[in-house]
């Protein structure tokens, strides 16, 4: 890792280290304003959007790789344009089935202590520094998400999804989750844990269709999309 790169996390992460004076508070505010106005404006044009997560340690021979690519080009035919994290893995392959398709292809990465590299495959790539940041733009810009296998920072969106439609905060929201062999053990627990003693509610769970069925997949998305 660079020093620069080193200054730019540690000055990150200072926002969640507690209380600190006034006038650097009120200074970060405004740069955190700064960075909500750069996505605002480089993102104003999208229209019709999915969002797809995923990993970014998955190789092209992967399946999930492929299905991902496959469900994109059929989803860019389909006259919607795809954004992801801008990197690498499953990110890649959602963005190579959009410029497979002639459909646009967004980028959205986030400032990390080791950075993931560009895939060749967007037209519009933004970096952001706040993950919250990265987030609005994410859900603010997007029709329907879909959730390829992941790690935390997969979990970290499809849950943050739910709450936002638990909550009612955003509405006619399709979320599809491929991969019904990775997804299951959460299944099981939303199920027999929190379904069980009554932490989520039954309609809870009908927010998210989990299958391996590409057509169901999008079936799902054009039907509910709020376009």
């Amino acid at each position: 890792m660079s020093n620069k790169d080193s200054r730019r996390h540690t000055s990150d992460t200072r926002l969640l280290e507690g209380p600190q004076s006034t006038w650097k508070d009120l200074k970060r505010a405004v740069q955190i304003g700064r960075e909500f106005f750069y996505g605002f404006r480089k993102l104003r044009h999208v229209r019709n959007c999915v969002t797809v997560f995923g990993s970014a340690r998955f190789a092209e021979d992967n399946p999930y790789y492929r299905m991902t690519e496959e469900l994109s080009f059929r989803l860019g035919q389909a006259g919607y344009s795809i954004m992801t994290g801008g990197g690498p893995g499953i990110m890649a392959a959602a963005n190579r089935g959009a410029r497979r398709a002639g459909a646009p292809s967004y980028g959205c990465n986030i400032h990390l202590p080791d950075e993931q590299y560009p895939n060749p495959y967007t037209d519009l790539w933004l970096e952001f520094d706040r993950f919250f940041v990265r987030k609005v733009m994410l859900v603010k810009y997007s029709s329907a998400f879909v959730f390829m296998p992941g790690g935390f920072g997969t979990l970290d969106e499809v849950f943050e999804t739910l709450t936002l439609i638990q909550t009612r905060k955003v509405q006619n929201f399709p979320l599809v989750a491929m991969g019904t062999d990775y997804w299951k053990h959460l299944e099981d627990f939303a199920r027999f844990s929190l379904l069980a003693n009554k932490t989520i509610d039954p309609g809870d769970l009908s927010a998210i269709l989990v299958t391996d069925d590409m057509d169901k997949a999008f079936n799902h998305i054009k039907q509910g999309c709020r376009c």
